[in-house]
């Protein structure tokens, strides 16, 4: 077992955009990353380039859809290290984006694959590293959510998203949500806090290929709110929902 005093993060999607930033900006803060990465070379190409710049970085292949890559990544870092400290559930997909026949919002496909990798995922990822979690003196989980998840947004015509309906996502983030709530709730007796946050309109890949040049925050500025959370002293909140601006509302 590998012995380190710095905080340990895993992040999962951490190979690009947002979480690949997120690994950035917690590696200069001084944690030791995971990158959590369903595509080994992509995690490993993410590694090289964090240890370069000084950051002590480890890929960890883990497909949050997959029980057994999901069972191989926690047995591998409870091996290695014996705890968690940071859980940055950071895997997303919005395939109504890129879907040319996403023209109804009753596509059960849609609805069954979004919410496989955006609830299902986190749930199976957070499930297995509780353990790990609760072994840290102060164990932090960030789900990374959006404003689009928000019930109050979506129905508030001065909202800028309010014209904007990609249901599936939506309602995947709105119940990512609800996880957050019911699991601060569940752990507020120990000292695991759980957050979500909204990063912002992105500049990644998640939104198709026209998504860069349109959105106006780029990845480093978005994952600033994500290592907040993650790196909230024992005062911070738990069960709550902020973005760069301050609390969202459900």
């Amino acid at each position: 077992m590998t012995t380190t005093t710095t905080k340990l993060a895993l992040i999962t999607g951490g190979n690009r955009g947002l979480g690949l930033a997120t690994a950035h900006l917690l590696g200069a803060a001084g944690a030791t990353v995971l990158i959590g990465a369903r595509d080994e070379r992509s995690g490993h190409d993410a590694v090289v380039e964090l240890r370069e710049r000084g950051i002590l970085a480890i890929a960890v292949p883990l497909d949050v859809d997959s029980p057994a890559s999901v069972e191989a990544a926690v047995a591998r870092v409870d091996r290695e290290f014996g705890r968690l400290d940071i859980l940055v559930n950071n895997a997303g997909i919005l395939p109504e984006a890129t879907t040319a026949d996403a023209t109804t919002p009753l596509d059960l496909d849609l609805f069954r694959r979004t919410f496989q990798t955006n609830l299902f995922g986190a749930v199976a990822v957070t499930q297995a590293f509780l353990p790990l979690l609760e072994r840290s003196r102060a164990g932090r989980i960030v789900n990374v959510s959006s404003t689009m998840g928000s019930l109050a947004d979506q129905t508030d015509p001065a909202s800028p998203y309010y014209d904007l309906v990609v249901p599936a996502y939506q309602a995947s983030k709105a119940a990512l949500n609800g996880l957050t709530i019911a699991l601060a709730k569940n752990l507020a007796a120990g000292t695991t806090k759980v957050n979500s946050v909204c990063p912002g309109w992105v500049q990644t890949d998640l939104g198709g290929p026209d998504n860069r040049a349109a959105a106006p925050t780029t990845a480093l500025a978005a994952a600033e709110v994500v290592v907040a959370a993650a790196l909230l002293d024992e005062a911070g909140p738990s069960g709550s929902f902020f973005d760069a601006a301050g609390p969202v509302a459900w």
